[in-house]
């Protein structure tokens, strides 16, 4: 089983794709979707489309996962996410890869056991249950924390089973 994990963002998207073998799981790659702060807005969304793709395509995962939203103060803030989610979406809706949404909250307890931990500390357990030498960078290590939470809730009982967006 591979599985994307996908930390979205305008300008550094984490990308973190898992392997599960035997019963363990593994980190295949991971990477960063970066743009400079002087790219425009539209080349941002277009760089992470493709990118994206590039990855879907190399990795072949089964399902992907992203984190739900959130409430922000700023609509702005908020309105740029969504574009970044939506190009998310549809990238992975294109190479047919279905995509899972797991509350902030919720990945943070799965990795640490407490839904209010650090991102150290989930950064930590990351590098504990993949079996990491080094520390991935930040979103890199979120997007990892994606995928493992979704690995850990396919449970085989069908009725707890996450549904796709």
């Amino acid at each position: 089983m591979r599985i994307i994990g996908l930390d979205v963002s305008l300008r550094c998207t984490g990308i973190g794709v898992i392997g599960r073998s035997a019963g363990r799981l593994a980190a295949l790659e991971f990477s960063l979707v970066r743009n400079k702060a002087s790219l425009p807005h539209s080349a941002c969304l277009l760089a992470l489309q493709r990118d994206l793709a590039a990855a879907l395509a190399r990795t072949q995962p089964e399902s992907a996962a992203v984190e739900g939203g959130f409430f922000f103060k700023n609509a702005k803030t908020a309105m740029i996410l969504g574009e970044a989610r939506g190009v998310v979406i549809a990238t992975c809706a294109a190479a047919g890869v279905p995509i899972f949404e797991y509350a902030p909250r919720l990945v943070k307890q799965s990795l640490t056991g407490f839904g209010g931990a650090e991102k150290a500390q989930v950064a930590r357990m990351v590098m504990t249950i993949l079996g990491l030498r080094e520390t991935p960078p930040e979103d890199a290590a979120d997007a990892l924390a994606l995928a493992i939470c979704h690995a850990q809730h396919q449970t085989g009982i069908a009725a707890l089973q996450p549904q796709p967006i």
